[in-house]
């Protein structure tokens, strides 16, 4: 039977001791989560294995201060927590936060995303760049989602679990600032209606009819199957779509979905990508220059993901408020039968005009 999603789970919680931080000699903090036993008895495709939710918090302090994450990995055990088993039951992994509750402490931070962290099969850590993190208050009630799937193991009966591990300092232990970094995020669509066309546009520029949307179907059997994005000249989308046999490649254009508030730099790239992606790129429309391709690497037998390409960098990659940008998805079906599809790239950007919230200055 598949596990049903709950609202709010029991979760296996152990604040390990404390590490190093690569600078200045802080501790680096680590605090565990473990989700529910998942049950694996079938095939499960991509966003339609047994999944969970849980509300989680990483430190407890009173009055409440200020942390920042600065890692965030996740490995797929048995069901005792610790049993090593392969990571290609890894589906994704999210951590949320509520963006109202954090606007009341920090003001609205720019992008406003909900999404903090999603790791996927071949990509299973984020690991900021020395001197960066995302701020958070002690007292913010984060949602951490986990989903498993099975591509290849037909009579497979295990139980597996998420183990999430966050990184963190305390910033009243910090001898030097560290640099506030944002989320934000973009992600190929294809249109389920009308002819190619810029999706996220009235009337596209010259320079934006480049990232052009190919028409596509909308890929079955998962939680995002009935999910319709419009635009506003009314066109739908859909952001998981059946790739058929053999080599595609779409172009989105993304720049309302990025939402760049000022002029910066982004310091990490996170990539989601499903089987049979051969790369997702980043591309600046308006200087027509590539600023970072993701490669994927599949397993030489079955059907997974072994490894997607991340980028980490303190120097970062410039991004401008009157640039276009785009994502360029590239798939490769050789299975000889329809897979689905989802191509999604998570931004960290550096944010310029942070302050301290009042209840973080000492």
């Amino acid at each position: 039977m598949r596990t049903a999603v709950s609202a709010a789970l029991t979760a296996s919680i152990l604040l390990l001791a404390s590490g190093r931080s690569r600078a200045a000699d802080v501790p680096t903090r680590h605090v565990e989560f473990l989700s529910e036993p998942y049950t694996i008895d079938r095939i499960y495709k991509s966003m339609a294995g047994p999944e969970g939710k849980q509300i989680v918090s990483l430190w407890t302090a009173d009055p409440p201060e200020l942390l920042w994450i600065t890692g965030y990995r996740v490995r797929v055990v048995g069901a005792d927590g610790t049993s090593a088993v392969s990571q290609e039951f890894m589906c994704h992994n999210n951590l949320d936060y509520n963006p109202l509750d954090h606007a009341r402490v920090f003001g609205a931070p720019p992008g406003f995303s909900t999404r903090l962290f999603t790791l996927s099969q071949g990509q299973f850590a984020v690991d900021l760049p020395e001197g960066f993190g995302l701020p958070i208050m002690s007292n913010e009630t984060l949602y951490l989602s986990t989903q498993v799937l099975n591509h290849n193991l037909k009579d497979a009966h295990l139980q597996v679990r998420h183990k999430v591990t966050v990184d963190f300092v305390r910033d009243k232990e910090l001898k030097e600032p560290l640099k506030a970094l944002f989320p934000a995020a973009g992600f190929v669509v294809a249109l389920l209606d009308g002819k190619e066309a810029v999706f996220g546009t009235t009337e596209a520029t010259e320079t934006q009819q480049h990232a052009s949307c190919l028409p596509g179907i909308q890929a079955p059997d998962s939680k995002y199957s009935n999910v319709v994005i419009t635009d506003g000249a009314g066109r739908k989308a859909t952001g998981h779509w059946v790739v058929n046999r053999g080599r595609e490649e779409r172009h989105t254009l993304i720049t309302n979905m990025m939402k760049v508030p000022s002029d910066t730099t982004i310091h990490f790239v996170g990539v989601h990508l499903h089987p049979f992606a051969e790369s997702l790129a980043l591309r600046d429309l308006t200087t027509g220059k590539t600023l970072f391709t993701s490669q994927a690497r599949g397993p030489k037998k079955g059907i997974g993901l072994e490894h997607v390409d991340a980028f980490s960098s303190r120097e970062g990659i410039p991004v401008y408020t009157n640039h276009d940008y785009e994502l360029v998805s590239v798939y490769d079906n050789r299975s000889g039968v329809e897979q689905d599809a989802m191509a999604t790239m998570f931004f960290y950007l550096l944010d310029k005009n942070f302050k301290k919230p009042a209840a973080a200055v000492n």
